[in-house]
């Protein structure tokens, strides 16, 4: 029999991971690590369901077996090509019959098989227990264009633990974020997403994380990650108007203009009628730059309401002139004395 095992050993078990449950599951969310390797399809598992529910379990068993068991070869094949050591893990939704019966097909083809116990109903539990995990960190801040995307690449190869929320998302966080990026992912797959990325790190030293609101484009951050991120000491970073034009220029150049237009459609009516009218044009002339500064002045409107509302004041690095890597040194040099001012003074 294949042998059940916890989340943690789950993941932690060599071999591939089989997700067996429908394609439309797997879109949804799934183990960030696992291949789809459905059972059914959406529309068969959709007819076992409804036989379950209409006629009963063995009816429905017996469909089951009916569809599945051309199948048989065909899975055993693709997993010996997934598995040439002939080791893997199987999951379903609830470590149930589906997992269980694709691990016995397996198993009898001489595979050594490991399902998970509870399935990925168990392992969504898990998600929200690794992000409630208290753990340090610092929250890298700045008006739209000072690069902080770009630093945070660069404190990563420095060997810092660094989680890019918005690389996670495939949004760069406004309205223009999707552009020239793949589909975002489902908020629940991007919470599997982030919980994998938080459980790497652990002691002492601090996570560096964007300053983000709520929601990266359309997925959205888990209020257990959220809590933590806006009690977290902070830094901000500034540079020249001029160097942030040059950044979004670089970015946005190679887009669409239509698709510049429609993003910035989008927030007309935060730009103001003849702010958004006047960038509309000027993507449209082919002066994106000029577009850039229209838009860019409400961008910095915004977050200087933001940080009003929140209250907080934030030590401020100016890095006018500098390059990632040098903004990234920059901001390890700073570091210590912002978290020893971050914490709570002895009462007196």
């Amino acid at each position: 029999m294949p042998i059940a095992l916890s989340v943690d050993d789950f993941l932690q078990q060599s071999g591939p991971i089989l997700d067996v449950r429908s394609p439309g599951e797997y879109a949804q969310g799934h183990i960030p690590s696992a291949v789809s390797f459905p059972l059914f399809s959406d529309d068969e598992r959709a007819q076992v369901g409804t036989c379950y529910k209409q006629v009963g379990r063995d009816a429905a068993v017996e469909l089951g077996f009916e569809i599945a068991g051309p199948k048989c070869a065909t899975f055993v094949r693709q997993a010996k090509e997934l598995a040439p050591d002939l080791s893997l893990r199987v999951h379903c939704w609830r470590g149930g019959m589906r997992s269980g019966g694709v691990g016995w097909i397996l198993e009898t083809a001489g595979f050594q098989v490991y399902t998970l116990a509870g399935g990925y109903k168990a392992y969504r539990q898990w998600v929200r227990q690794v992000l409630a995990t208290p753990k340090p960190i610092v929250v890298l801040g700045g008006m739209t264009g000072t690069a902080k995307t770009l630093i945070l690449r660069e404190l990563a190869q420095m060997g810092e633990p660094v989680i890019d929320l918005e690389h996670l998302a495939n949004n760069r966080g406004s309205s223009y974020g999707a552009l020239m990026l793949p589909p975002q992912p489902s908020t629940e797959h991007y919470e599997n997403l982030l919980a994998a990325a938080w459980a790497q790190f652990g002691g002492d030293r601090s996570i560096w994380l964007e300053a983000e609101s709520r929601r990266v484009g359309t997925c959205r951050i888990p209020d257990e990650l959220f809590l933590q991120m806006l009690a977290a000491p902070a830094l901000e970073v500034t540079r020249s108007v001029e160097e942030r034009l040059d950044l979004l220029v670089s970015i946005y150049g190679g887009a669409d203009p239509e698709d510049l237009v429609m993003a910035t459609q989008r927030i007309q009516r935060r730009l103001g009628g003849q702010h958004a009218k006047a960038a509309v044009d000027l993507i449209r002339a082919g002066d994106l730059r000029s577009a850039c500064a229209i838009i860019l002045a409400y961008y910095d409107r915004t977050y200087r309401h933001d940080l009003e509302r929140r209250g907080k004041t934030i030590p401020q690095i100016d890095i006018t002139g500098l390059s990632p890597d040098q903004s990234a040194q920059r901001l390890l040099q700073a570091l210590p004395q912002v978290i020893a001012a971050a914490k709570p003074q002895p009462a007196d």
